[in-house]
């Protein structure tokens, strides 16, 4: 070795060798390991640059290794083959921008048009709002191409000519912004196979996309959620391929062809949400293939063909027209698993004969009456059972305690009697309970305390009588207890405190008395303890319910002074003392709290709820001896003394609960979001701050939010949200993702929605920046003014404001939920422009975080969907839910919430009985023209679509907004 020790070599030798010898390993490497031909891989190559340039990052897509077949989302075939090739392409859920920089956007498809062994391409899930006219003209190399999907991009514009692909077996192109009519772009697609266009704005029928047998191949035709209308014709039949059919959520009019039933391969037919007539075709039944047929949300009347689920897993035929009784064979077929009838006109008896296969049953909203059949017990796996709103007039058959998976049990709005069966103590599954409407009697079964899965329990408006159980801590899931307008008595059991889920207690119109017990503190929505007995003083204890929205403790006997601990309610909306026998003077509440006291003769600073507050007359007594004292002391000293001493007593709560604080909020971080430079030179940070430390700018509080009204040195006004930073709904790391999330916002464009201009970050909250809307809540207008009443022009003008808003929101390509909508939420430029708020919220607030369920933190009290109590998911859904409310108020002049009953029920229970509609009108606005009220009613329609208590058959909001201009 040591021979060798010292000789030497150049570096520059050293290096060349090394480089050379580097040289001829890659492209050994490149030789041996990648099969394709050096067009593909330049092409390959290149495709990594421009896609790393319209996403800004390549984590997703892995160049690193030199052969394209071992990269992320890329496959070739066949792999170990001298004729390898690129045959799929997979960019779904990249990021990829076609506004960020449209070269490159046209270089992406350009490239992707050299790869002529091309089969399979998904771009699904990103934002390309446009396609290069190159793509569509000159990409003669994918040819052979035989999957494309391009949905969830927010494609606008016109549909494309698709003729130069004529390869195309499946094209998606659902979830976009596409306009226009379908004539001829899919002429030249003769092996189409499957075309999803659905979600989008496309016009037109189906003679013109599917006239002449133009594409006799397909399999799958989905054209949901666009505006096609006109009739279906007889020739669709001669798509003999077709497995599925959806129509569902369009404008299709007329009768329903009998040339369905000559699709011999027909698996799914879907027609829901159009304005179909008519008669369901007999036909159908004779389909063996059919496995869900869904025709809900239409105008179909007559009966329901016999035999029509003969080979059916699916049927769902809700709100129709359908009359006659229910085929006693249509429940029966072995292989049904769902059926949906409500509300039609269905009459008689529920048939006996019942599949076991059978896991939902909705018949409510008919005129069903007679018994429930016992056979249900047999269902073992049934978890749905909805038959409210009918006239069924038996008990309630304990053989339903057998139906073990049970999940919801609806019963409400018939005419059954008896008691509660204890054997439904053994549904340990059972999340929802409602009772309500009838006219059963008895005690509450302490074998229904044993439920621990019960979310919601609802026995209102019965003849229940007895005391409460302390058992019923054993509730522990439970969120939502009604027991309104029974005969309960008794006292309240402390048990109840232990319910640390529960967020509404309706216990008013009842016969209980004694001193209120500690409530536990989860209560959000509603305390009701109104029309009963209690007496003694209001318990100060009352006050820790930080988070609750309404307190009613009307027609009682409650005694004594109000406490002030009722005003540090931090979310309190709606206070109702009235009829008691309270004294003393009426604590100083935020101007946001309507509290209503009319009826309280001994009780200073009363409110009937107008907004209007009187002041008592002292007792002629005191006026008496005040002249005695006066006659001895001299009425000008003692007029001073006693001018002072009666205003600090009247005005002492006054005079404390305004703080001002001296030192403002200091700002760690602000930041525009707005590129306006009027508001950047207008928004002063700091005068800001100093606004929001002063509680009389306060302008409106929501269980999320504090507004404030702050002048800017130049006279401009705006409004400024307060979010808590503490809240335990707001996740951690918020701080540093929310100027990123508000930025995300900022960039929205849309007339009726509130757009953040700025924020300011300071150590323990957050505030954001809006452009003043003047007129103030929606809220404000329909319940605080008694002098203007909105006209049905400007309501109607509003709820087509909200429904584009919304809309607009929803078809965002991540679109945008609303944690709470609601008319508080709703500002209003003037009485006929509004604007949606908080849109904010889902982006920073994660239910997650927040003890009990998702209706414990989303939205506000009457306006949150019923699913939310046990599906924990914000969904499209509950915003349309929410919406519907609105709409309700608009339409009725109510509350959400009035006299300890949800808007939305009242509504739908007035709605079953169709005679009655009118009853739910607010008169002195329908009263105005026959016009108006036929207009009103129309709404009202829609209204009810969307408060449906099944998610699943509440209309999309592109849909509620068609259905709101249509009735114009």
């Amino acid at each position: 070795m040591e021979r060798y020790a010292h000789i030497s070599f150049p570096f520059p030798i050293i290096f060349s060798c090394f480089f050379f010898f580097t040289i001829f390993f890659i492209h050994g490497l490149l030789a041996s390991s990648s099969q394709l031909n050096q067009t593909q891989v330049e092409i390959m190559r290149n495709l990594s640059k421009t896609l790393n340039s319209l996403t800004g990052s390549n984590s997703e897509w892995n160049t690193t290794n030199p052969d394209p077949c071992s990269w992320e989302r890329v496959t070739c075939s066949p792999q170990s083959s001298p004729d390898a090739a690129v045959t799929q392409l997979s960019f779904s859920g990249l990021g990829l921008s076609t506004t960020k920089n449209s070269s490159f956007s046209t270089l992406l498809f350009d490239l992707i048009c050299g790869l002529n062994t091309l089969e399979h391409l998904d771009l699904s899930l990103n934002s390309i709002t446009t396609l290069p006219e190159s793509f569509f003209a000159d990409c003669v190399g994918l040819s052979g191409l035989k999957s494309l999907n391009l949905s969830y991009n927010g494609l606008d514009g016109a549909l494309g000519n698709f003729s130069n692909f004529a390869g195309l077996e499946t094209l998606d192109l659902s979830f976009n912004h596409l306009t226009g009519p379908v004539h001829n772009q899919f002429d030249s697609l003769s092996r189409l196979k499957s075309l999803n266009l659905s979600s989008n704005r496309m016009v037109g029928t189906v003679q013109s996309l599917l006239g002449g047998g133009k594409v006799l191949t397909l399999e799958e035709l989905v054209l949901s959620s666009n505006n096609f209308s006109g009739n279906i014709p007889n020739s669709v039949s001669e798509y003999a391929n077709l497995t599925l059919l959806d129509l569902s959520q369009n404008s299709f009019n007329g009768s329903l062809p009998n040339g369905f039933g000559e699709f011999p391969k027909l698996e799914t037919l879907l027609l829901s949400s159009n304005n179909l007539v008519g008669d369901i075709p007999a036909s159908l039944s004779g389909i063996a293939t059919l496995s869900r047929f869904a025709a809900n949300e239409n105008k179909f009347s007559g009966t329901i063909p016999g035999g029509l689920t003969k080979y059916m897993r699916i049927l769902d035929l809700s709100y129709n027209q359908l009359g006659g009784e229910i085929p006693s064979d249509l429940l029966s077929p072995p292989s049904l698993e769902s059926v949906d009838l409500t509300g039609n006109h269905l009459e008689g008896a529920i048939p006996a004969n019942l599949s076991q296969g059978l896991y939902r049953l909705r018949l409510g909203g008919n005129l069903l009456n007679g018994t429930i059949p016992e056979a249900i017990g047999l269902l073992s796996g049934l978890k749905y059972l909805e038959l409210e709103g009918n006239k069924l007039d038996s008990g309630i058959p304990s053989q339903i305690g057998d139906c073990e998976n049970l999940t919801l049990l609806n019963l409400a709005d018939n005419r059954l009697r008896g008691g509660i069966p204890k054997e439904l103590g053994n549904l340990r599954q059972l999340v929802e309970l409602e009772l309500q409407m009838n006219n059963l009697s008895g005690g509450i079964p302490n074998e229904i305390f044993q439920l621990s899965s019960l979310s919601t329990l609802n026995l209102s408006r019965n003849s229940f009588s007895g005391e409460i159980s302390s058992a019923i801590s054993g509730l522990k899931k439970l969120t939502n207890l009604d027991l309104n307008d029974n005969m309960f008595f008794g006292s309240i059991p402390s048990s109840i405190n232990n319910l640390n889920n529960l967020i509404e207690l309706q216990l008013g119109n009842n016969n209980l008395s004694g001193t209120v017990p500690p409530m536990p503190s989860s209560l959000t929505i509603a305390l009701n303890l109104s029309s009963n007995l209690f007496g003694g003083s209001i318990p100060s204890y009352l006050g820790s319910l930080s988070e609750l929205e309404v307190l009613d403790l009307s027609h009682n006997n409650f005694s004594g002074e109000v406490p002030n601990s009722l005003t540090k309610l931090q979310s309190l909306t709606l206070l109702v003392l009235s009829y008691n026998r309270l004294s003393g003077v009426l604590p100083q509440f935020p101007p946001y709290v309507n509290v209503i006291t009319n009826g309280n003769v001994d009780l200073i600073g009363t409110n009937d709820g107008t907004g209007t507050v009187t002041k008592k007359k002292r007792s002629s007594l005191m006026i008496i001896i005040l002249a005695i004292i006066g006659a001895f002391l001299g009425l000008g000293l003692i007029a001073a003394v006693l001018l002072y001493v009666f205003s600090k007593r009247f005005y002492r709560v006054e005079d404390e609960g305004i703080e001002i604080s001296e030192n403002p909020p200091q700002i760690v971080d602000g930041c525009f979001v707005t590129s306006n430079s009027i508001h950047r030179s207008a928004i002063d940070f700091s005068k800001a701050m100093e606004a929001v430390s002063d509680p009389r700018n306060v302008t409106l509080k929501t269980r999320f939010c504090t507004y404030y009204k702050a002048a800017m040195p130049n006279g401009t006004s705006y409004s400024v949200k307060k979010l808590n930073w503490s809240d335990k709904s707001v996740p951690s790391g918020t701080h540093e993702k929310f100027g990123q999330e508000l930025e995300s916002l900022g960039r929205l464009s849309s007339s009726n929605v509130m757009v953040p201009l700025a924020y300011v970050l300071t150590e323990d909250s957050a505030y954001l920046f809006y452009e003043n809307a003047h007129e103030g809540t929606l809220f404000e207008f329909l319940h605080r003014s008694k002098e203007n009443i909105l006209d049905w022009s400007s309501r109607y003008s509003i709820a087509l404001g909200v429904a584009q808003g919304l809309t607009f929101l929803h078809g965002c390509a991540q679109p945008v939920l609303l944690l709470d909508l609601s008319t508080l939420t709703i500002h209003l430029k003037s009485t006929t422009e509004p604007q949606v708020g908080d849109i904010e919220l889902c982006k920073v607030i994660d239910p997650s975080k927040s003890t009990g369920s998702l209706s414990t933190v989303a939205g506000s009290v009457g306006y949150i969907p019923p699913e939310y109590a046990y599906t924990m998911r914000l969904t499209m859904s509950g915003n349309v839910y929410s919406f519907g409310v609105i709409l309700l108020e608009l339409l009725t002049g109510k509350p959400p919430v009035s006299e300890g009953v949800e808007l939305a029920k009242w509504a739908l229970s007035y709605s079953t009985r169709r005679d009655q509609r009118e009853q739910i009108l607010d008169p002195r606005v329908s009263k105005a023209s026959l016009g108006v009220r036929s207009q009103m009613l129309s709404v009202l329609k829609v209204a009810l679509a969307c408060v449906n208590l099944s998610p699943e058959a509440r209309p999309k909001m592109r849909h509620v907004l068609s259905m709101l201009f249509n009735a114009k």
